[in-house]
């Protein structure tokens, strides 16, 4: 069991520094899967099998010095070594490959609760939620809201709440489901959205719109026009860069592409049944649902909906819309 121990804790080690080396892409979630029921099963074999048999040599070593000292009683022999109780603790106490492993059991079955059905913690990568959320954030995700899902397959158990414009989600990136992305929801299904001159209509209307004072970026040192939007209950604010020009290029040839339709003035979409249209608040420095398409509800992760820290700034923790 040791060589097969030593065996199974090095193809974990292999597969973690091949991912954090670049050379494959990891799964996190299966990968904690695996340990969960690896270690599970380390667990199962202690309960049941490994600590019986410590304890049975135990049991079986006391009764023979207990033997043993009744003989030598009879023998008028009084004076002699007993078990000790440090050899007792080492009998019982759990060998490196079970500490490694079933140990470790109880801890990896919490994180594997806690992050695959109540919350998973996330860092922000890149810009392209300024201003609502900056590079470097770390973020808590409810895996919950939109409905309780098995992990790694994603599989919905549950319906939970549907999600609302507005709405921050964290989804899998439809043309690479490995990745996970962080956009605002801005349109759901049923909904004709249009970016038309760096205005945002939903369903013929367009949203309530101010200016606020300018936003200063403190990675490119200088200020963007921000302005507030009210999409579904709750204002945001968002980033527009003048330099930027309103037509989106590059469209990616996306599943249900025949819903938009492209010009210079932006993009008009209707977005089809259980499927989602993503935007970033970073509008013109933002690659979602105008480039590569409608996010599916398979690929929903969960509603981003706190700042818990961010070691650059620690005024950033808290709730965010």
């Amino acid at each position: 069991m040791q060589v097969l121990t030593a065996m199974v804790l090095a193809a974990f080690v292999a597969y973690g520094g091949a991912w954090y080396m670049g050379m494959l892409e990891g799964n996190f979630a299966l990968l904690l899967f695996l340990a969960t029921f690896v270690t599970g099963l380390y667990w199962l074999a202690e309960r049941f099998y490994f600590l019986p048999r410590r304890q049975h040599a135990v049991v079986a070593l006391e009764q023979s010095a207990a033997q043993r000292l009744a003989e030598l009683n009879k023998m008028g022999i009084t004076q002699v070594d007993t078990v000790s109780p440090d050899t007792k603790v080492r009998m019982l106490q759990q060998p490196w490959w079970l500490d490694w492993t079933a140990g470790l059991f109880p801890v990896i079955l919490a994180v594997f609760l806690l992050r695959s059905f109540l919350f998973e913690p996330f860092k922000i990568p890149s810009g392209s939620m300024i201003p609502t959320l900056l590079v470097g954030d770390l973020i808590l995700v409810n895996k919950f809201h939109y409905g309780v899902r098995l992990p790694v397959l994603n599989t919905k158990l549950t319906d939970g709440t549907p999600p609302q414009r507005g709405d921050v989600m964290v989804f899998r990136y439809p043309p690479k489901p490995s990745l996970d992305y962080i956009k605002r929801v801005v349109g759901v299904p049923g909904d004709e959205v249009a970016y038309i001159n760096k205005r945002l209509t939903i369903n013929g209307k367009a949203l309530d719109t101010k200016a606020i004072p300018d936003f200063f970026d403190e990675d490119q040192m200088r200020y963007f026009k921000q302005f507030e939007e009210t999409l579904g209950d709750q204002p945001h604010r968002l980033l527009n860069d003048e330099s930027r020009p309103a037509f989106v290029q590059g469209a990616d040839d996306f599943a249900f592409r025949q819903n938009c339709q492209y010009s210079v003035e932006g993009v008009v979409c209707k977005v089809p049944e259980g499927q989602y249209f993503m935007m970033g608040d970073n509008r013109d420095n933002s690659l979602d649902s105008r480039y590569w398409g409608f996010v599916p509800d398979k690929n929903i992760v969960g509603k981003a909906f706190f700042v818990w820290m961010n070691f650059g700034n620690i005024k950033r923790i808290g709730a965010f819309h």
